[in-house]
């Protein structure tokens, strides 16, 4: 059911059938330096691979079944796997960090269970205690991931569009925090594959609507990377919403600077900050932005416009990719000394 091949780095999947296990799979089999051990779905078990997600890659994936999550935690306890990618839910993945603290692995978590450090927002979210995880944004804290992390903390899809849009507008310049406002729209893919009717492409046909108002776990983990990231107390009111396509995020930024500014001044901060990174593109006004552009890629744009002291600020990503499986792939490549970029610089636009 598996091989190991000593020059690549051996990779495990739990979670592998949900969405954002699917596109790891994807990515992993196109990854030169991978060496794919197991892919484990209970529901799926014993099914092949292929069955679901296809032929994929230039690794040869053809003789890999879905495997139980039981038989996935005997070969990571067994030595089978250097790295394991959690797609599960925060519970399953706090019981596996928890398990497997003590193994020569390394851990990539696409769930919220490691993400938060305060403690009343982890338990009140998650029901979990706050954890101190390296916080896996490379663009805005690649130097504070330690190489030799045992376990990264994927950051979530709506926290990555939301953070990379102000991350240097409230570094360099001052903004009044009572106005920061964060609209966000997700494609239907973000609730999961076990979504209920309500999640459905059906049920939000010529439809949109904002849904757990001042209740998203994703709103102390926005205030808590950019209040890192900009070195200053924040607080922001954030709404996600639902539109009727199947994946991508679309976050507009409102807030209102203290003094007036130029938008050169502005654009050179965001130049500073994205110039030299490789998944992020900006463009020249808010209009800009759209989702075509990112959707099946691991890119996020960013546009803004500016009116006297107001700013608007707005971003887009693949919610599955950036905001999951190819960000925690970015994050693999970090701590195994990849190009940042492999396997996913040449990911082409989405076609539906």
């Amino acid at each position: 059911m598996h091989k190991n091949t000593q020059s690549k780095i051996r990779v495990g999947i739990l979670g592998a059938a949900g969405f954002s296990g699917v596109e790891l799979i994807h990515l992993l089999a196109n990854h030169p330096g991978v060496d794919l051990i197991f892919a484990s779905s209970d529901q799926k078990a014993g099914q092949p691979l292929s069955r679901l997600v296809g032929r994929t890659g230039s690794t040869d994936t053809s003789h890999l079944c879905f495997c139980p999550a039981i038989e996935a935690e005997n070969l990571t306890r067994s030595g089978a796997v250097d790295a394991v990618f959690l797609a599960t839910p925060a519970e399953a993945s706090a019981q596996f960090a928890r398990k497997h603290k003590e193994a020569p692995i390394r851990i990539i978590d696409l769930s919220g269970a490691h993400r938060l450090r305060d403690e009343a927002q982890a338990q009140a979210h998650y029901k979990l205690p706050a954890n101190a995880a390296a916080y896996g944004l490379p663009e805005l804290f690649r130097e504070a991931i330690p190489r030799d992390a045992k376990l990264i903390a994927n950051p979530g899809c709506y926290a990555t569009a939301a953070a990379l849009a102000l991350a240097p507008l409230l570094r360099e310049f001052s903004v009044q925090t009572q106005s920061l406002v964060i609209h966000a729209a997700s494609g239907v893919s973000g609730a999961g594959r076990k979504a209920s009717e309500e999640f459905s492409l059906t049920a939000l046909r010529d439809d949109y609507r904002a849904y757990r108002v001042l209740n998203h776990q994703h709103e102390p983990e926005i205030v808590q990377t950019l209040s890192e990231s900009s070195g200053k107390n924040l607080e922001l009111t954030f709404t996600p919403h639902l539109i009727p396509v199947t994946r991508g995020i679309l976050v507009t930024a409102h807030a209102r600077l203290e003094q007036a500014v130029q938008a050169d001044a502005i654009f050179e901060a965001y130049i500073n900050q994205y110039g030299r990174e490789p998944f992020i593109d900006l463009a020249e006004q808010a209009d800009d932005i759209r989702l075509s552009a990112v959707v099946g890629t691991n890119r996020c744009q960013i546009g803004f416009t500016l009116q006297d002291r107001r700013i608007i600020v707005c971003a887009a990503i693949d919610n599955l990719i950036k905001g999951a499986a190819g960000q925690a792939v970015q994050n693999f490549n970090l701590l195994f000394g990849f190009p940042e970029t492999e396997s996913l610089i040449t990911l082409r636009r989405y076609q539906s």
